[in-house]
């Protein structure tokens, strides 16, 4: 057990610096910051809503984890595939899961860190009024466990190609899939031939609809078990992929 956790924690330091040997984590914070930012104040209208609150700011994580989150998991083993180094890792005396885990796991530090440097919208909330601190705190943790179901499906679709640029093409369409199962145009389509338990079983998984209950300051397990689950049954696809790549 303690070699399994030390091995992943050496795949984790591994993937988590690879993030900040270039510039790409500095342009990735840069424009979630300015998205998150200019989604908030301009389009979101958190001046005129005249609430103090970060409803304005959480409304649109579920569009903009559509795009970052495939764009920080389409390099975890597609770029690696590419450029040959999966092969080397492969004789690693590491097991598939421990990378998996290893590589999901600095993927997920590198959203909380960008998650993190928004905080000071919590501190002007503060300052213009008195929020709901736990309904903040629920939201905060509901963006972070959503941004880890669809961190964990890109790097899923990662490893079944060497193109970055198919990988971030197939996880944003994957992600939209869920993010928008829980609207009427899904389920109106499906009204039409599935049984009502397809229906109700296909709402429940919209990530929307389960991050707007978050955002409510409704911490339901179920809400959370549908985001560990998702991320627990894609890094098991993950791992399987990973592995008949590795027979064949």
């Amino acid at each position: 057990m303690h070699a399994s956790l030390r091995s992943v924690a050496l795949v984790f330091s591994r993937e988590f610096r690879a993030y900040f040997a270039t510039p790409l984590a500095a342009v990735f914070l840069a424009v979630f910051l300015a998205l998150s930012a200019g989604m908030t104040f301009f389009v979101g209208g958190f001046f005129e809503r005249g609430q103090a609150d970060l409803g304005s700011f959480f409304a649109w994580h579920p569009w903009l984890f559509l795009i970052l989150m495939p764009a920080i998991g389409m390099r975890l083993w597609a770029e690696e595939r590419r450029s040959g180094v999966i092969e080397l890792l492969m004789t690693l005396p590491v097991r598939t899961t421990e990378l998996v885990i290893g590589k999901f796991l600095a993927g997920w530090a590198f959203t909380a860190l960008a998650l993190a440097l928004t905080t000071p919208l919590w501190l002007v909330v503060l300052y213009l009024g008195s929020p709901d601190n736990g309904v903040i705190a629920a939201s905060y943790f509901g963006s972070w466990l959503m941004a880890g179901a669809l961190l964990a499906i890109a790097a899923c679709i990662s490893a079944l190609t060497r193109n970055q640029v198919i990988a971030f093409i197939g996880a944003a369409i994957l992600s939209f899939l869920l993010v928008m199962a829980g609207f009427d145009l899904v389920l109106s389509a499906l009204r039409g031939w599935a049984p009502g338990f397809v229906v109700d079983l296909v709402q429940s998984l919209s990530f929307l609809l389960n991050f707007d209950r978050l955002t409510r300051g409704v911490l339901e397990a179920q809400t959370v078990f549908l985001f560990v689950s998702m991320i627990v049954l894609a890094l098991w696809i993950n791992v399987q992929i990973v592995d008949a790549k590795k027979a064949a």
